[in-house]
């Protein structure tokens, strides 16, 4: 066999061994008059121009070397030396290191930290399967040498010098505040230096016929469901626009019931957020433009959970996370039973509360839930004003429209006081939801029970509640139930919806990292 139809078949082999991993490199390389070696890499953790000086210093080197040998063989062609000339000789030959051919001498890292290149020979060592792959994990490049069975280390990792900030949207109090930028190899970066195994698939593909947008999906291997893998791979290809630049559009080929409200893939900026979901067996898909990963299969209550939860103590994580869970009841349904009440089961307040509010809205011109609706969509104008104006400029927004425009607005005998207090409680609530998606979709579910409520009073809110509970039934993330583990039922899934456990009680090794067993039967 020939040397390049050897290199060829190992260069194959590789790429086997990394899963054809799309940020994986493999190539061949001349590094000598004679030699050919292997490349090997991840573009995703390695300085390309660093990598390019070191191949250029190898081969001035391998030049020297054979111009050192040129002159040792008309050396030896030479009358004896002196003894002391001979043993200097023999010294200086026992410094270099053979190399297939190549010979590097000892004195080369020296020359290159002389030259202020980063990339410097680490070591040269046996040629190693398992080795190389944890060595190309780290961000090291591997040079390998078939012929004399070595490799050689270069250290030309390339980790962000300036650690992104942290998303806005996604901002918490202990933990890591990295966040991804709109450079794929920086933010597989900020991936692979938490998840250090080659079971770490990248697969890319591009969409948009025009402007040729690289969408990536990763997961890890023997982990990943299987059946959603297939099905966000079949949905990707068949996509076919002529212009694709939005994460959004991508949201839209690969969610299950587009028309549905609800978001059924978990829209994230952290790559804290992403690792832990892809360990999970879950998938992320980006693309090269946008600092947002989409995250499935999920379910609703995947949209609750936070990494304060698993930062915080058992207790603390716990109580928040059941916070958020009961301002999801009173942001949807809050106003509606302020209007219910007041509208039909005025009953149900104590005697001397129903007589003051009795008091308050006979001075309202117009009934309940146009007085809600005032103040709904009043606080909606001040919500999108402050986010479309500069930082600045919108805290200033905040301030007048919360305190001036709500003080004018209840002396002017438009709405009640109470109405105020209870739109204020509804709209706190509706910001704590981690998720921005399901954030708009939770304000938005309040306006029809509001107008159930003035219709039916609690019977329109079961209505409601009946149908929407319907809804989320019938939903699906990747073909996976959405509202699991309500429906279909898991008792430890239920209880980890409301209680974060002790990391102590948890598996303390992910599923399919483990090499499998041979079965010895």
């Amino acid at each position: 066999m020939t040397q390049t139809m050897e290199i060829k078949q190992e260069i194959k082999r590789l790429n086997k061994q990394f899963l054809h991993s799309s940020d994986f490199v493999a190539k061949e390389i001349k590094l000598g008059k004679e030699e050919n070696v292997i490349l090997c890499y991840y573009s995703s953790l390695v300085n390309k121009k660093d990598i390019e000086q070191s191949l250029i210093n190898l081969k001035q080197l391998n030049g020297s070397s054979s111009q050192a040998d040129q002159e040792k063989n008309q050396h030896t062609d030479k009358p004896k030396q002196s003894d002391t000339e001979d043993n200097e000789i023999d010294k200086d030959d026992a410094q270099n290191k053979e190399i297939s051919g190549t010979k590097i001498n000892n004195d080369y890292a020296a020359k290159n930290q002389l030259a202020k290149d980063e990339s410097v020979i680490i070591t040269t060592e046996k040629y190693d399967e398992q080795k190389l792959v944890d060595y190309v994990c780290n961000g090291e490049t591997l040079i390998i040498l078939l012929q004399s069975n070595q490799m050689i280390r270069l250290n030309n990792a390339e980790f962000a010098h300036k650690t992104p900030e942290e998303p806005e949207n996604e901002q918490i109090l202990r933990g890591s505040h990295e966040g991804f930028v709109e450079n794929f190899e920086v933010n597989m970066q900020l991936i692979r230096k938490r998840i250090k195994n080659n079971k770490l698939v990248v697969k890319q593909i591009t969409l948009g016929n025009e402007t040729k947008t690289t969408v990536y999906y990763m997961f890890v291997e023997n982990v990943v469901d299987n059946e959603a893998l297939k099905t966000v791979e079949n949905r990707l290809n068949a996509v076919d626009v002529d212009m694709f630049y939005s994460i959004g559009q991508l949201s839209d080929y690969l969610e299950d019931q587009v028309w549905s409200p609800f978001p059924q893939l978990l829209n994230t900026e952290r790559p804290d957020r992403v690792v832990a979901n892809i360990l999970e067996g879950k998938i992320a898909i980006m693309t090269d433009l946008s600092p947002n990963a989409l995250i499935g299969p999920v379910t609703f209550f995947s949209f609750y959970q936070t990494p304060d939860d698993f930062n915080a103590r058992v207790f603390v994580g716990t109580f928040y996370r059941l916070m958020r869970l009961f301002s999801v009841f009173s942001a949807i349904f809050l106003p509606a039973f302020y209007i219910a009440i007041v509208s039909f089961h005025f009953e149900i307040l104590p005697l001397e509360l129903a007589n003051k509010v009795k008091t308050d809205i006979n001075q309202i011109p117009y009934r309940p839930l146009i007085e809600a609706m005032i103040m709904e969509i009043t606080i909606e104008l001040i919500r999108e004003a402050s986010v479309r104006l500069p930082k600045s400029i919108g805290q200033t927004i905040g301030i007048v429209g919360g305190l001036v425009i709500g003080d004018a607005i209840v002396s002017a005998g438009l709405v009640s006081n109470l109405m105020v207090i209870v739109v204020a409680f509804t709209a706190i609530s509706s910001f704590v939801v981690p998720s921005v998606e399901l954030n708009t979709t939770i304000r938005m579910l309040r306006f029809p029970f509001m107008f159930l409520a003035s219709l039916f009073g609690f019977f329109g809110i079961v209505i409601g509640t009946f149908l929407l509970v319907v809804h989320l039934l019938n939903l699906s993330s990747l073909k996976h139930p959405y509202f699991s583990p309500i429906i279909p039922f898991d008792p430890v899934g239920v209880r980890k919806i409301f209680f974060r456990g002790p990391y102590y009680g948890a598996n303390r090794q992910a599923k399919g990292f483990s090499p499998k067993k041979e079965d010895k039967s």
